[in-house]
């Protein structure tokens, strides 16, 4: 990726980022557009180069961290398990990187409330919606090239499908919990290793 492109993609990420801060912090109904240009330090038409709407923004972070995982899978060594592969692309974007080191919340509790409502609105459902229906082609992609299969078949689809609904459990999880005693990574890794066994029932 040269510079501009990166330039491009910071960002994006940055726009996206505040979106969410401001969101969690005022509800959704109290956020503008303009509210986030001046958050990120670039003007409301800058906003609209990137994104048709706040709902757009939040749910970028989502398409953005899967797209990332499609990414980490082609990369990961080619002798490597598919699940076991699946695994470390998946952990891969949970990790306290750059990107969320710089975006802490200042109240975890209050952060977590905030989250919950923010994700019951219409508007951000539907976007998020959208962003892991291209979110999943895109994982499906990766799968398909992984195992040698079209991606638009049967399998490298549902194993997209079913790595991103893991995702989908472990943040209802934590957001249900208010983040206290859920440690997503880990619920994550247990989700993954159950789906790669072919989900026994408990106790089997």
């Amino acid at each position: 990726m040269g510079l501009r492109e990166r330039k491009k993609q910071q960002t994006r990420t940055t726009l996206s980022w505040s979106a969410i801060r401001l969101i969690v912090e005022r509800g959704y109904d109290r956020v503008l557009v303009e509210d986030i240009a001046t958050e990120a330090g670039v003007s409301p038409r800058t906003f609209n180069n990137y994104f048709s709407s706040k709902a757009e923004a939040v749910a970028s972070r989502h398409l953005d961290r899967c797209l990332r995982m499609a990414d980490e899978l082609r990369a990961r060594p080619a002798g490597e398990p598919l699940w076991e592969a699946l695994e470390q692309a998946v952990l891969s974007q949970f990790d306290m990187g750059p990107e969320v080191a710089a975006n802490p919340p200042l109240d975890r509790e209050a952060w977590v409330h905030g989250l919950r409502l923010m994700l019951e609105v219409p508007a951000i459902q539907a976007e998020t919606l959208r962003a892991g229906a291209d979110a999943e082609v895109a994982l499906a992609a990766a799968v398909g090239t992984r195992t040698g299969t079209d991606p638009s078949d049967l399998y490298p689809r549902l194993v997209a499908a079913a790595v991103l609904a893991a995702g989908n459990v472990a943040t209802q999880l934590f957001v249900a919990g208010s983040g206290r005693d859920v440690d997503v990574r880990r619920v994550l890794a247990e989700a993954l290793r159950q789906l790669s066994t072919g989900l026994q029932p408990p106790g089997r």
